[in-house]
């Protein structure tokens, strides 16, 4: 099996894992999330903070999200511009959201789009050495090249729920490691970069 044919394998078992999770018991457990890296992430303020809007069975992030607004942190999420790029628009208080793409809603185009210096980064699996698989879609991976050929270093802290670990990701050339995981059961670092 290639690594490309095991990472589909993988994606599958553990979306499936993640959608038979009761909606009351994954609201439980992102509440856990908030509580855990509510306080625990160090940054100044008017950090740019990429998170996201749920969609499909993914761990709810806005009460995180809320916390690090009252920090002062600045809000961003994904928009989805085209099948090869995501860009991420400011999420101020109150704005109307909209479609953006892939079943995400989001501000408009209207909105600032940011450079996130912290990225809450979803995903479908990911390992103890802090390697993810996503979507599918390749999106995250290449706004993070992005960043990086810009000379940015943006902080990646996977999302997921406890659920979603596996024994090990096939690590393909283009995969970008994780710093840490949070998930209902804490924060787990896999650099010294995360405060």
């Amino acid at each position: 099996m290639t690594p490309k044919e095991l990472k589909a394998q993988l994606r599958a078992e553990r979306l499936a894992a993640r959608d038979a999770i009761p909606t009351d018991l994954r609201t439980a457990k992102s509440l856990d999330m908030a509580a855990h890296a509510g306080d625990a992430i160090a940054f100044a303020p008017g950090t740019t903070i990429s998170g996201f809007l749920p969609i499909r069975s993914e761990a709810d992030l806005q009460p995180l999200m809320a916390r690090w607004r009252g920090r002062g942190g600045r809000l961003c999420v994904p928009a989805i511009i085209d099948k090869q790029t995501i860009v991420f628009r400011e999420l101020v208080h109150g704005a109307a959201l909209r479609s953006t793409g892939f079943g995400t809603v989001g501000p408009g185009e209207d909105a600032a789009i940011l450079d996130p210096e912290i990225m809450l980064v979803p995903l479908s699996a990911f390992d103890s050495r802090g390697h993810r698989i996503g979507y599918g879609a390749g999106h995250y991976d290449r706004a993070i090249d992005r960043l990086r050929q810009k000379g940015l270093s943006p902080k990646l802290i996977g999302i997921a729920f406890d659920c979603q670990e596996v024994a090990e990701v096939p690590a393909e050339p283009h995969d970008i490691s994780l710093d840490a995981i949070l998930t209902e059961s804490g924060l787990r670092h896999f650099t010294s970069r995360i405060g």
